[in-house]
């Protein structure tokens, strides 16, 4: 819970990413092949393959507020959406991204979600961020070193939920300004990210999707009225109240994790 008070401090002030040093272990994956990473909350590690053949690479990870969500950050400055988020709730949205479709192969992962420099994975209640993450790891790193490009399909665009339209009301441009710089950078500090879905202006009702760690956080109502809803009511009188909606793919994702 205090992480969601600091998600909703962090909405109307600049906030600062804090992470803690702890000490360093090396786990064994196979006979050739050596991950090594601090523990938690930050860790990060380094792949070598062969004898004379090393291949580098430096993974950071981070919590999330969702105990079920943890995010991954490939090192060496590599991006991972050139702009905007992509989320793919259940492995037949993942389809058309390698990346995507390799970390669903891993047994425990329920959902995976791309930031701009991080991919956030959750996982399901009965599995154990001791055993994925090792084979989190692997999939990141093997997909870098492979070329293949993010999506296999080029004309797939990133979500421009907030891009301003002409035809936007001055009180739909301003929600989609602070979702877009206010909001949303704090959101997706904590793995996940905020899609705009739409405005009613009769009853000042305004719409957004959750996703990645965001979407089934047990926090996340918390998140939506303490923070995000008194940021935009604060700012657009026009606001009474901010709603979650959810697809299809979201209520199939969740019925699944429950069964």
């Amino acid at each position: 819970m205090r992480s969601v008070w600091r998600l909703a401090s962090r909405l109307a002030v600049t906030g600062v990413r804090i992470r803690t040093q702890t000490r360093t272990r090396t786990v064994p994956l196979s006979q050739r092949t050596y991950f090594t990473f601090n523990s938690t909350p930050t860790t990060s590690f380094s792949n070598f393959i062969g004898i004379g053949q090393k291949r580098n690479m430096f993974i950071q990870t981070q919590p999330t507020p969702n105990p079920s969500s943890l995010m991954f950050y490939p090192g060496n400055g590599k991006a991972v959406m050139e702009v905007g988020s992509a989320d793919f709730p259940n492995p037949r949205s993942a389809m058309n991204s390698p990346l995507a479709k390799s970390l669903f192969a891993i047994d425990g992962v329920t959902r995976v979600f791309f930031g701009s420099d991080f991919v956030t994975v959750t996982k399901s209640d009965d599995s154990s961020w001791e055993f994925l993450k090792p084979e989190i790891f692997a999939a990141i790193m093997d997909f870098y070193s492979s070329g293949h490009p993010l999506f296999l399909d080029s004309q797939v665009a990133a979500a421009m939920d907030t891009a301003i339209n002409d035809d936007d009301s001055e009180t739909v441009a301003m929600i989609k300004e602070l979702l877009e710089t206010r909001i949303r950078p704090a959101v997706q500090d904590d793995g996940g990210d905020i899609e705009y879905r739409s405005f009613d202006s009769d009853t000042g009702i305004v719409k957004l999707k959750m996703q990645g760690a965001c979407s089934g956080c047990p926090s996340s109502s918390v998140t939506l009225k303490s923070g995000i809803e008194n940021m935009l009511m604060h700012y657009v009188p026009e606001v009474k109240s901010v709603e979650q909606e959810f697809d299809a793919e979201d209520e199939e994702a969740v019925s699944g994790q429950t069964e």
